[in-house]
């Protein structure tokens, strides 16, 4: 057989981090103190998200970060991005020439943290399960390429696809992909609460108060066997649901690090003046933000998504609301990743009601419009309701619409928005991996993760498959990406609105604060030391 080594070019155009701030930093982790992490995200258990932390129901950015710390996957994104690295595996390729059976083999002694060993077996085990617990998060939709799993030798897993599929690796690399012990998680259904078990780099101990979690204390995994190198011995990471309470935590030093949830108003400030002994980063980053439309709905035809396409100024949402931390989008595929183009800017151009107008009288549809637009209010960060405020004025200010806004929490929003009950609704996405596939098939193909009905055969049935047939993720497969793009931007199943900017503060004394998060937004705690203070 013909033996192929699969190579993905990293994400290119990619901004390195910016850093502004006071004092020195040092290098070594010169005390024993556990470095504090704050972050925005907070978690639940619920009867409608009974199972956050489990491989096979997560499906969200803040569950995927602790479990990117204590699960292991056969492969795993280096830190900077680009292609996939070996992590569980020593070594991972395609052997044919038609990019559809994948060989791993295994690092040689891998253990759970618990010492149980594991072997090819367990990650047939763990990968199957996910595919046949068939949760409603849509993750399962990352592995249903999967044909046969065979394993020949306790170190040698073989997948066989059902299509060509170069982004393969990259869906290993995902938590989704990661082993998990068969003692703890049962093959047909989910782990409920908060437990986290793997071999990943860290174990976790979950402080709870009643159903939320107060504090993620990870510490180093004594039979860890990856290609990761941990520069500390123990993180602890703490949700915070009032960005100005996380913030003074900061200066006053009772946490190291914000990840994540900084306000508008505090990284301007950030950058501007940061207080003593405090510093940000700034870092490039692939989140997005878009409305999804039930295309099924009478009341939100094709003609009336295209005039609302037509009415939305994204450069004011991005002003008003989000200031340095954002810029326009005009498509699924963000800048700074290959295949990228404004579809929507090119066939819209700038906001104009005159021309939504007309979209709507040629349609022979009345004016104004009734709408309701749906959002979570705690899933994405308080910002989100100003957001929604600005697209409400937009599209009211037109006279064409008559819009009102309703927001829900997220375990209702994400249950709701599954079973088809809301006509027009925001999301955000921050990709399961930085390849254009990962913003454009999630959404597109079927199944998909915001469950929408809109279908199109040419992109499902031809565009799609030709994409994933080209190892050269810079060229080959740029041509079928564009058209995807055309085809959204004409038909407007979703409307992308902006995409995001990363940043991290931190005290002067940790080390790490430029690596701590990805461009594809994924927590690197292993990467934070701490050093000396200026």
């Amino acid at each position: 057989m013909n033996r192929k080594t699969w190579v993905l070019p990293s994400v290119i155009g990619l901004l390195a981090p910016v850093l502004a701030g006071c004092g020195g930093l040092g290098s070594g982790d010169s005390d024993d103190k556990p470095i504090v992490v704050g972050t925005g995200d907070v978690f639940t258990v619920t009867k409608k998200v009974p199972a956050p932390f489990d491989p096979a129901y997560a499906y969200d950015i803040g569950s995927w970060n602790l479990l990117r710390q204590t699960v292991q996957s056969l492969m795993r994104i280096p830190r900077g991005g680009g292609e996939p690295e070996p992590e569980a595996a020593q070594e991972c390729s395609f052997t044919d020439s038609g990019m559809q059976r994948y060989v791993c083999k295994l690092r040689d002694g891998l253990k759970f943290a618990d010492g149980d060993p594991i072997t090819s077996k367990e990650f047939k085990y763990s990968i199957q399960r996910v595919v046949n617990i068939k949760a409603d998060s849509g993750v399962r939709g990352l592995l249903t390429n999967i044909d046969t799993i065979q394993t020949p030798s306790a170190r040698e897993i073989v997948f066989l696809l059902k299509a060509p599929d170069a982004t393969f690796p990259y869906k290993l690399a995902t938590p989704t992909a990661a082993a998990v012990n068969p003692k703890l998680y049962p093959p047909k259904k989910l782990r409920t609460g908060f437990a986290l078990d793997g071999s990943g780099p860290y174990t976790l101990k979950a402080e709870t108060k009643g159903q939320v979690l107060t504090k993620a204390v990870f510490s180093r995994n004594p039979n860890y066997k990856g290609g990761l190198k941990l520069e500390n011995d123990k993180v602890e990471l703490r949700p915070f649901t009032d960005p100005e309470e996380m913030g003074d935590a900061l200066t006053s030093g009772s946490i190291d690090v914000i990840a994540k949830g900084l306000s508008t108003k505090q990284t301007e400030d950030l950058q501007s003046k940061p207080p003593e002994h405090v510093q940000i980063t700034e870092m490039p980053g692939l989140e997005i933000r878009y409305l999804a439309f039930d295309t099924d709905d009478a009341a939100v035809t094709k003609p009336v998504r295209k005039a609302v396409a037509q009415l939305v100024d994204r450069g004011q949402i991005v002003t008003q609301v989000y200031g340095t931390s954002a810029e326009p989008l005009y498509s699924l595929v963000p800048a700074r990743i290959a295949g990228h183009t404004n579809s929507f800017f090119n066939l819209y151009g700038a906001p104009s009601v005159d021309k939504a107008r007309k979209i709507l009288t040629d349609a022979g549809i009345s004016t104004p419009v009734k709408l309701t637009l749906h959002y979570t209010t705690d899933h994405y960060g308080p910002r989100t309701k100003g957001e929604f405020a600005v697209l409400e004025k937009q599209l009211n200010d037109s006279g064409l619409f008559k819009v009102d806004v309703k927001g829900a929490p997220w375990d209702v929003f994400r249950t709701d928005e599954i079973a088809g009950k809301y006509k027009v609704y925001g999301m955000g996405w921050f990709p399961d991996f930085p390849d254009p596939d990962n913003f454009v098939a999630p959404f597109l193909d079927v199944p998909n993760f915001p469950n929408s009905p809109y279908v199109n055969d040419t992109i499902v049935k031809k565009l799609l498959p030709d994409s994933r047939r080209e190892a050269d993720r810079l060229g080959a497969n740029a041509e079928s990406l564009e058209k995807i793009q055309d085809l959204v931007a004409q038909d407007v199943p979703y409307l992308p609105l902006w995409q995001g900017k990363q940043y991290v503060a931190t005290r002067d004394d940790i080390t790490g604060g430029e690596w701590a998060l990805s461009t594809s937004s994924i927590l690197q705690l292993w990467e934070l030391g701490r050093g000396v203070g200026g």
